[in-house]
């Protein structure tokens, strides 16, 4: 069956309402399979144009779009499986953590309390994470903070090609800020404050997007060589799109750090977190305790603080959040100072040695029972010295 074939299969199936049309992923059996797609798709592309029907996705060999509800199964040579593209949404904290403060107010750095408790300024004497780049898959960013001045790169914005990815949300910039804030005047000092963020914006003003549109940002990561993707969101299923663009990620050596959730369970915890190749993150409180609202158990490869962390805001401001999305950034941070000091280390180097060096988290039933404890920066950066 040739490709004309499925072309026209396609055009049946596109729906164009959101109300008649849900979103799916089709990939293909192979590359020269999808090669062979994308070429008659663009010879056709007057009756299907490319940029409003079909999203092709690179990396995994596949494409997105919108079939209409009840569409016959799509049967072709070239197809592999379709499955719905699933929406998801950014670990957004509770209600009840969220503080806002207009401005520090003080002469010199604030270091806040998650970043000293990791021993980050310890760490710093040895290195602060210079040239390493991180992949913020997240809201987008605030490029007029002067916390974030001359640590963010140009990045993408999937949303809107054509425009910077500048945060409608504050999500993004919160979670960039504790990587990489550097404002040594008087602002914050975030984990690694030599590091470059690389924002890619696959989240709406609410937090919402769709598994596609973070497997396009992987895309984006790995084409620019991140060195570190953060990924502070999670679902409920299980999706194969994510979890082969995780792979691919992996296996060209980009650590991929995910936050677990906030539900307070201990019997599973969000994709992409539960992923192999990914490292999971649980959220402790200043007691060195896990945060209450934070998943936990033998799920959780790691725990950093999550619980009141002070961070970059919009419009130049600062908010305290709390969740599993604000532990995530200090292991993103931790992990630019490795590198930094080690640029040859594996993900898998990576996730052992942060658990080999962790401290022990106060209510967890025993260290044999679960990988590894809250993260140290100084501890780990020691060990990679010695």
């Amino acid at each position: 069956m040739s490709e004309s074939a499925l072309l026209h299969m396609l055009r049946e199936a596109i729906g164009a309402s959101p109300k008649s049309a849900k979103r799916h992923i089709i990939h293909f059996k192979n590359k020269l399979a999808y090669g062979r797609f994308l070429a008659a798709f663009e010879k056709a592309n007057e009756l299907f144009p490319v940029k409003t029907t079909i999203q092709p996705i690179k990396i995994i060999h596949a494409i997105s779009c919108s079939l209409k509800s009840g569409f016959a199964p799509l049967q072709h040579p070239s197809i592999r499986l379709i499955e719905e593209d699933i929406p998801l949404r950014v670990h957004a904290p509770h209600a009840k953590y969220m503080q806002q403060s207009a401005a520090l107010r003080q002469t010199g750095p604030s270091i806040p309390w998650g970043v000293r408790q990791i021993k980050s300024p310890e760490a710093w004497k040895e290195t602060r994470g210079s040239r390493i780049r991180v992949g913020v898959i997240d809201t987008g960013i605030d490029y007029l903070h002067p916390d974030l001045r001359g640590r963010i790169s140009r990045g993408i914005n999937l949303l809107h090609r054509s425009l910077l990815p500048v945060d409608d949300n504050g999500h993004g910039t919160h979670i960039s800020g504790t990587i990489a804030a550097s404002n040594q005047d008087s602002g914050l000092v975030g984990v690694a404050p030599h590091a470059v963020i690389h924002p890619v914006k696959a989240f709406d003003q609410n937090g919402t997007a769709y598994v596609s549109d973070i497997v396009l940002g992987i895309d984006w990561c790995v084409r620019n060589r991140m060195h570190i993707i953060n990924m502070s969101f999670g679902m409920k299923n299980r999706s194969r799109s994510l979890h082969e663009a995780v792979r691919n990620a992996n296996r060209m050596g980009i650590v991929v750090v995910a936050s677990s959730g906030n539900e307070g369970k201990t019997s599973s915890i969000d994709y992409p977190a539960r992923f192999s190749q990914v490292i999971s993150v649980g959220a402790t409180a200043a007691n060195k305790k896990i945060a209450p609202f934070s998943n936990w158990g033998r799920s959780i490869d790691l725990y950093a603080p999550g619980e009141k962390i002070k961070s970059t805001w919009l419009q130049h401001k600062y908010m305290e959040l709390s969740g599993t999305s604000m532990a995530t950034s200090h292991v993103s941070g931790v992990i630019a100072l490795m590198l930094a000091v080690k640029p040859g280390l594996k993900p898998s180097e990576i996730k052992s040695l942060l658990q080999k060096t962790s401290n022990p988290v106060s209510g967890l039933k025993s260290r044999a029972g679960t990988k590894g404890g809250e993260i140290d920066a100084a501890r780990v950066l020691r060990h990679l010295g010695s």
